[in-house]
């Protein structure tokens, strides 16, 4: 059995713990004094941006510190997994805007009311994908041969993925939905973002109740298909984690950049689905022939960008 092995000491998870943490706050605190308001693209461009340039500059702290401390293989090798990892994950994570957009529109959220349960979103799907990659790297220390089931599952969810792309879910038929609307008191319209009122001394929950579980639902399913992604390319939990963490963080603001142009981008999902089926093989033969990370990172890139290339051909009228 081999033993958990990560460049991460206590203080680089007590540090990247508090800078989430700060960021966070900013955008709890700071942004949500303008209260309930349409994210424009505009601001959605600035913090996506941000949270790009964030992730570019940890690869740059995080190369420099390892090549001070560990040499430059390890700082190269470490750096290259986190940028593919990262890359990965926010290519992963094209899926969730999909599916948060077909949310939305399915209970006629009003735009400015989104933000607030992207939020909170955003803060299940970081302690839920805490809790998957300590689980998920510790398995694989202790069982190498989880590492064929988690590629077997990728591989099977890539080619479901690529055969029903253009198969949209029925939310009517969500068996969660349909239990929560026969056993909870639901009122009939929005109360601005709250998720529940109190009327003649009775707790009732809203619409947003039902959007905020459906989207915490969904994350719990995608996080079944990124966080085995994320172990082909390392089984480092530090570098799983990190990269993980930057691109839920700019997830939301992805989203607001994306949400109108999402059937532009039609082509995307098939796109994912090769992606998926690449990366379910490489673990599955990693013990006979192993995909460098370099070659790993080339790929995502090429096929995210070819099928974003295609899907604005076909959508450019």
């Amino acid at each position: 059995m081999n033993e958990l092995q990560t460049i991460g000491t206590w203080w680089m998870w007590a540090g990247f713990g508090l800078f989430v943490i700060a960021m966070l706050g900013v955008d709890m605190f700071a942004l949500g004094r303008k209260g309930a308001h349409k994210v424009g693209a505009k601001e959605a461009l600035v913090w996506s941006a941000i949270w790009f340039s964030l992730a570019i500059l940890f690869s740059a702290v995080l190369w420099n510190w390892l090549d001070y401390t560990s040499g430059r293989a390890i700082a190269d090798a470490r750096t290259m997994e986190f940028l593919t990892g990262y890359l990965l994950e926010k290519t992963l994570a094209m899926d969730n805007i999909f599916v948060f957009v077909m949310i939305f529109s399915y209970f006629a959220v009003p735009i400015e009311y989104q933000k607030r349960v992207l939020l909170y979103g955003v803060l299940g799907a970081i302690i839920l994908r805490v809790l998957m990659i300590l689980l998920g790297a510790w398995l694989i220390a202790k069982f190498h041969w989880v590492l064929y089931l988690f590629g077997a599952f990728l591989l099977i969810t890539g080619v479901k993925m690529f055969i029903f792309a253009d198969k949209e879910p029925n939310l009517a038929e969500n068996p969660i939905l349909k239990w929560l609307k026969k056993h909870v008191r639901i009122t009939d319209d929005y109360h601005g973002d709250k998720f529940w009122i109190i009327k003649n001394g009775v707790r009732w929950f809203t619409p947003m109740f039902l959007v905020l579980v459906l989207i915490e639902f969904s994350d719990v399913i995608f996080a079944m298909d990124s966080i085995p992604a994320i172990f082909a390319v390392t089984s480092d939990p530090f570098i799983v984690f990190t990269s993980n963490i930057f691109a839920i963080l700019g997830l939301r603001a992805l989203y607001f950049l994306l949400a109108d142009m999402a059937d532009r981008f039609h082509l995307l999902k098939y796109g994912l689905a090769v992606v998926l089926i690449f990366v379910g093989t490489k673990m599955l033969i990693v013990d006979w022939f192993k995909i460098p990370v370099a070659v790993s990172l080339a790929v995502v890139i090429a096929v995210l960008g070819i099928s974003i290339l295609l899907s604005l051909k076909a959508s450019r009228k």
